[in-house]
C-alpha cells in the first residue's frame, strides 16, 4: 500500500496495516526477522550494480533488511504527508543524528526551555563544541518566536507538551514563521505520537520519537525515529549513514509488533492518566496537575485545538513539603516502579526537579514535582495507592 492510499485509511486501521508490505512480509502476518551484515551476491557484475544503486535492495546489513524497512516504512505511513523515517538504536540517537544533519560551525539552534534533559546536554556539550549557538526560549511564545530568528539561525526544536511541566506549545503558529523564513523545524514527538499529533500534517519538517516508550510498548527495546516531510529526507539520510546509525532486525520486529497494538495502548494510558490526574487535582495535598487535558496546563486550548487524544505522562506539584516527604510517598508505592523512561504497560513515578533545566523562563513551584506515567493497570487500584503515598507524605512534612 503506497503513501496515498495509506493516508485514506483511519488511525487504527494504518497501524495494523502499515509496513506490512510484500517485500518484507511474503504472506506471513508479522514480517520475519531478516538478520545480516554480509550480503552475499552472485557476480562482480551484480556486485557493482548494487554499488551504483545500493537501495534498490540487499545491499550491505547497516542499510537494513526488508525488517528495519517495514518498521520505517510503517512508520512513514502513520505520518501523513511524510517522505521517510530513519531508524535509531536510541530516542536520544535520533535527536543527536537530527542536529548534526541540519547544522554547521556558526549556525544558531533555537531550543525549546521545556526540552528533555539529554536534548539540551547535546545543545550544551557536542553542539557548542562544534561551534553551533543554542539559544532556548519560552514554550509559550508561539508567534513571538519570530523576534528571535536572527540571520544565523538554521532549525527550531520544539517539545510538545514538555519535559516535566507538560507545557504545549503553539506549533502551527511556529512552524508557519519558520517555513517563510526557510528554517528548519525539529519536534519531539514522543508524548503524543502521530496517532495523537501529525507533526508533518501540522507544518513539522521533522519528527522525532523515542520509540523506546509507547511505539514499543513493552519496556524491552531502545530505539528512536526520525521522520522527515518532503524536501528534508535525503538529506537527513545522508548524515544518518555517515553516522553509522542502525538498529537490529530483532529491534525492528519487536517495535513492529508493539506498533499494532498502539491504538488500543494509548486508550487505556489516556482513560487511566485522566482518571488518576483528576483525583489528584482534587486532593489537598496537590498544589497543582500538569496534564494537557486540565484546563489549568499550560496551553491545554492548544491541546484541545491540535490534539486528539492524551497519553498517560503527566506530573504534579505538591503543596508544600521538601524532598524527604516526596521519597516516602514514592518509596512505599507498590504498583508504580522508580525507574526512567516510560511508555510501557507498567506504572511508573518519578521525582523531577524542573527549575534546575530552564534558563530562559523561570519555574517555580508551592512545592516538589512527581512526574508519574499511569500503565494500564486498574486506575482505581493505582488511586488507592497514591493514596496511601499521600498519607506517608502528610506525615513527613508535617
Amino acid at each position: 500500500m503506497d503513501q496515498d492510499d495509506s493516508n485514506r485509511l483511519k488511525a487504527g486501521t494504518r497501524l495494523v496495516t502499515a509496513g506490512r508490505h510484500e517485500k518484507a512480509a511474503r504472506g506471513i502476518v508479522n514480517p520475519p526477522v531478516w538478520r545480516a551484515s554480509t550480503i552475499l551476491f552472485d557476480s562482480v557484475a551484480e556486485l557493482r550494480a548494487a554499488v551504483r544503486k545500493p537501495d534498490a535492495g540487499l545491499y550491505y546489513g547497516r542499510r537494513g533488511t526488508p525488517t528495519q524497512w517495514a518498521l520505517a516504512d510503517a512508520l512513514t505511513e502513520l505520518e501523513p504527508g511524510a517522505e521517510g523515517t530513519m531508524l535509531y538504536p536510541s530516542g536520544v540517537a535520533a535527536i543527536s543524528a537530527v542536529l548534526l544533519s541540519l547544522l554547521s560551525p556558526g549556525d544558531e539552534l533555537l531550543m525549546v526551555d521545556s526540552a528533555y534533559e539529554p536534548t539540551r546536554a547535546i545543545c550544551n556539550g557536542l553542539l557548542k563544541r562544534m561551534g553551533v549557538v543554542t539559544r532556548y526560549y519560552d514554550p509559550m511564545i508561539g508567534a513571538g518566536i519570530e523576534a528571535l530568528i536572527g540571520e544565523r539561525t538554521r532549525a527550531i526544536f520544539l517539545e510538545s507538551p514538555g519535559s516535566l511541566t507538560f507545557d504545549v506549545q503553539d506549533i502551527p503558529a511556529i512552524t508557519a514563521i519558520a517555513r517563510a523564513r526557510g528554517i528548519t523545524t525539529v519536534l519531539d514527538n514522543t508524548w503524543a505520537t502521530p496517532l495523537l499529533f501529525p507533526a508533518i500534517a501540522h507544518g513539522v519538517d521533522i519528527s522525532i520519537l523515542a520509540c523506546t516508550k509507547y511505539i514499543v510498548g513493552h519496556s524491552d527495546v531502545m530505539m528512536g525515529s526520525a521522520t522527515a516531510a518532503p524536501g528534508h529526507f535525503a538529506r537527513l539520510r545522508k548524515a544518518s549513514l555517515s553516522l553509522g546509525q542502525c538498529i537490529s532486525a530483532d529491534d525492528a520486529y519487536l517495535a513492529l509488533r508493539g506498533l499494532r497494538t498502539l491504538g488500543v495502548r494509548l486508550r487505556q494510558h489516556e482513560e487511566g492518566g485522566l482518571a488518576v490526574a483528576r483525583w489528584l487535582a482534587d486532593q489537598p495535598q496537590i498544589a497543582r496537575v500538569l496534564h494537557p487535558a486540565l484546563e489549568a496546563c499550560p496551553g491545554h486550548d492548544l491541546w484541545r485545538r491540535d490534539f486528539s487524544g492524551a497519553s498517560g505522562l503527566f506530573s504534579f506539584v505538591l503543596n508544600g513539603g521538601h524532598d524527604a516527604a516526596r521519597a516516602a510517598l514514592i518509596d512505599g508505592l507498590a504498583l508504580f516502579g522508580i525507574g526512567f523512561s516510560w511508555g510501557g504497560f507498567e506504572s511508573l513515578a518519578l521525582p523531577v526537579d524542573p527549575a534546575g533545566l530552564r534558563s530562559a523562563t523561570a519555574w517555580t513551584a508551592e512545592g516538589p514535582v512527581v512526574r508519574l506515567h499511569i500503565g494500564i493497570e486498574d486506575p482505581g487500584d493505582l488511586i488507592a495507592d497514591l493514596t496511601a503515598g499521600l498519607a506517608r507524605f502528610e506525615a513527613v512534612r508535617g
